[in-house]
């Protein structure tokens, strides 16, 4: 069957044209050297001899050579085409196991580290990261279900009760308050959603220009004061006079702002937040400190995940974006993200490259 395949595959007919036109420049070169033999023969001995014998010795080897390079070539076309054909029939193999049964299939590789090898070993690696985004829509879509299951539910319950009750004014206007509470934080939840994929797809680098990442941090402790004087917490801000980066403005502030909110809604109460922001290898780096409880080490690489909540964090208000939209912030500005132990606490660092700064 793969002789079968090999034969009728367009490879096979490329190959064989390439030999036919190989074919012709040997047969020119062949009565080239054919003629000119036969001339220089003659040239030195003339009309008279008999030239018959020499001129059939020479024209049977030609043909011998002739026909010995046709199978060689016919060959060694077999056995190209054959074995491109073959890789790529397990290419197809693998595809159709693909649709069939799902995303666990993968190219077998023949552990010749030649170009088919390289082919099959990216083509891997593209399933291996396919497979993984197909996990993490599959966990977005159940914690999105997760996540709205409540509040719809409270607001169903809520609108039911009312519907069974006589009218009252102030009963009425506390089921719509808390109805509007409910509603906000839904419709609040889809817009983190859509502004974290707005991000990802880098549709807002139009808005990077030179800004003070000092100043912008500034603003954040600022807004954030008094939240963090309501739990008695003490946030604070270290930094250079100014930290030159490239970036957009809202996006930098919002993923601050998310990192100090954070601190001060999971570190500990009465405790401390610091936000250090300094220069560092014509780059910028902004790190923010509490002294709450901390992030598990084994947890650290998938809190960035939408939706991801610890355990401790998750009878709090929130919905698991906020870090994810960081996340997402950093990415964008070719920043580097990084949880380190603050002994206690956790400190979340971000690190501008130097190709960012002005």
């Amino acid at each position: 069957m793969l002789l079968a395949k090999t034969l009728r595959s367009s490879t096979f007919r490329l190959a064989l044209i390439a030999i036919a036109a190989f074919g012709l420049i040997v047969a020119a070169i062949m009565a080239y050297v054919y003629f000119g033999t036969l001339a220089y023969v003659q040239s030195r001995l003339g009309e008279a001899g008999d030239h018959d014998a020499f001129a059939r010795m020479i024209k049977l080897a030609i043909a011998a050579v002739a026909v010995l390079l046709l199978v060689l070539a016919g060959l060694a076309a077999v056995l190209v085409t054959r074995r491109t054909v073959g890789r790529i029939e397990q290419i197809n193999a693998t595809s159709r196991a693909i649709m069939l049964a799902g995303l666990d299939q993968r190219i077998p590789l023949r552990g010749s580290n030649d170009e088919w090898d390289r082919v099959a070993e990216n083509l891997n690696q593209m399933l291996d990261r396919i497979e993984t985004l197909m996990g993490e829509v599959k966990q977005v879509s159940d914690n999105v279900a997760h996540d709205l299951r409540t509040p719809l539910t409270r607001m169903r319950g809520r609108l039911e009760k009312a519907y069974h009750t006589p009218r009252n004014s102030e009963a009425d206007a506390a089921l719509i308050g808390d109805t509007i509470a409910d509603l906000d934080a839904v419709l609040g939840m889809f817009a983190s959603i859509t502004r974290i994929s707005e991000i990802e797809t880098r549709a807002r680098t139009g808005a990077f220009r030179g800004l003070d990442l000092a100043e912008i941090a500034g603003e954040v402790v600022e807004l954030y004061d008094a939240a963090a004087e309501q739990v008695a917490t003490k946030l604070s801000l270290a930094s250079d006079r100014e930290v030159p980066v490239t970036g957009d403005r809202d996006l930098l502030f919002d993923a601050i702002a998310n990192l100090v909110d954070n601190a001060i809604k999971h570190g500990r109460k009465g405790g401390q937040v610091t936000v250090t922001c300094r220069s560092a290898d014509g780059g910028a780096v902004i790190a923010i400190a509490d002294d709450g409880p901390g992030i598990p080490a084994e947890e650290r690489d998938y809190v960035f995940k939408r939706f991801y909540r610890l355990e401790q964090s998750r009878y709090t208000p929130g919905n698991g974006l906020g870090l994810s939209l960081v996340a997402a912030v950093a990415r964008l500005h070719g920043a580097e993200i990084a949880l380190h132990d603050n002994a206690p606490g956790l400190t979340v660092q971000l690190s501008f490259k130097a190709a960012l700064a002005t």
